[in-house]
């Protein structure tokens, strides 16, 4: 009797022909086997609630709290850890639900430049295994290890372990593995075990893994497509099958198809790494109203400092600024100006977005504010402005307040916009 290939979590030994449950090396019991462990090389990486993860890893007293990242009272959740998730707690839910359904959590406002800059640690970890990195998100990204055995001297599989390993212990924060033969059943597969999993799919048992999963958990079958998928009888994937490709296409068009094709295992997209961001913006929830001017500006360099930290991590500058507003009726208002030149400065994103700000501040009450960046690309040198002799000068010293901050901590250093508007 033999048993199936695979590898020890914990010492990384390769386990070949031996049906015990424990490693042979090292005696643990935590094994990871499949037929196929050796012939997969698709894989989707997510870290785990990462945002909350962070907060508990800079804050040990946290570790065993329901931690809530978001706005508070009239905000959302952003993210929230596990603890939390088991109150109900979901992502994108109104803040005030999730504080009734979870009275105890410990409420965090979003420290954006931080969770950037780990997530480009963790990218720049997955780009030293595989060049083929498509990042989906600052904390997700799909990887083709295809080819990369002869370059590590080991399989996709345990050149992932590896670095699974590698990210605990340089960042602190888990993450989750999946591992398949094409992206949709890599990343059906991270979400399977968390946190800190791996799971596999294979080509042999695909077809029966997907048959009784029903039609939502499939990654892009939005809520809406879930429902009326029901209304029509449709409600695992098996009965998507027994329908077929030319049936569900004629009903729900190029989606139906889709799914159908998704149902059987099939996905032909490959992993692009030149998929990029197109935007970066941050904004805010008010917990009252606001009408007056000063506090819109005062509230709008909160976040004009958020997202130029956000672009300033990624080495990214924008040359389209966009305010965001949002009435107390929840009318939308979008502004946006293309730049002569991009930037990722704080100072320009604010001096912009209080121009596009102004005639809008006409007594109208707002509960929502916003700036963003787009038409990203690649930072250049801080460069001068004939119409704004003092913008070099005012560059110079942003920079190094973030040398400051960088060095001493994000508090060390308060510019005076921060305490006073002045133009």
């Amino acid at each position: 009797m033999t048993g199936k290939p695979g590898y020890c979590w914990h010492c990384l030994s390769a386990i070949e022909n031996d049906v015990r449950r424990a490693c042979p090396a090292c005696g643990q019991h935590r094994l990871l086997r499949h037929d196929e462990i050796n012939d997969l090389s698709i894989a989707h990486i997510d870290c785990d609630a990462f945002y909350a993860a962070i907060e508990k890893r800079d804050d040990p007293s946290l570790a065993d709290k329901p931690v809530i990242i978001g706005g508070r009272q009239r905000g959302v959740v952003a993210t929230c850890c596990y603890v939390a998730r088991l109150y109900g707690v979901r992502s994108a839910m109104p803040m005030f639900q999730a504080l009734k359904r979870c009275p105890d959590a410990v409420v965090i406002s979003p420290r954006g430049s931080v969770y950037a800059e780990e997530g480009r640690r963790i990218r720049e970890m997955m780009e030293s295994v595989t060049p083929l990195v498509e990042p989906l998100s600052i904390d997700e990204a799909f990887l083709d290890l295809d080819g990369t055995s002869r370059l590590h001297g080991r399989s996709p599989a345990l050149t992932l372990l590896h670095l699974q390993r590698r990210i605990f212990e340089e960042t602190g924060l888990t993450v989750s593995v999946g591992l398949s033969f094409n992206k949709f059943l890599a990343k059906t597969a991270s979400d399977l075990d968390k946190p800190d999993g791996f799971t596999l799919i294979g080509r042999a048992e695909a077809a029966d893994f997907l048959k009784p999963r029903p039609v939502g958990s499939v990654f892009g079958v939005g809520p809406a497509f879930a429902a009326r998928l029901q209304r029509d009888g449709i409600r695992k994937l098996a009965d998507v099958l027994r329908h077929g490709d030319k049936a569900m296409a004629q009903r729900y068009g190029d989606a139906g198809l889709r799914l159908s094709q998704l149902a059987r295992g099939e996905d032909v997209r490959t992993v692009k790494p030149d998929r990029e961001r197109k935007s970066i913006s941050t904004e805010t929830t008010f917990i009252s109203n606001i009408a007056d001017k000063a506090e819109l500006e005062s509230r709008l360099w909160k976040l004009c400092e958020k997202t130029a930290a956000l672009a300033k991590a990624k080495n990214t500058s924008g040359s389209v600024v966009t305010l965001k507003l949002k009435t107390a009726k929840f009318k939308s208002i979008t502004r946006r100006r293309t730049l002569h030149d991009p930037t990722q400065l704080a100072d320009t994103l604010y001096r912009v977005g209080r121009e596009l700000l102004a005639p809008e501040v006409d007594g109208t009450a707002y509960r929502l504010i916003g700036i963003g960046l787009s038409g990203l690309q690649e930072a250049a040198p801080d460069i001068g402005d004939l119409l704004d002799p003092g913008a070099l000068k005012r560059a110079a010293a942003e920079r190094a307040m973030d040398k400051a901050r960088d060095k001493f901590g994000g508090q060390a250093v308060i510019k005076g916009r921060a305490l006073r508007r002045d133009p």
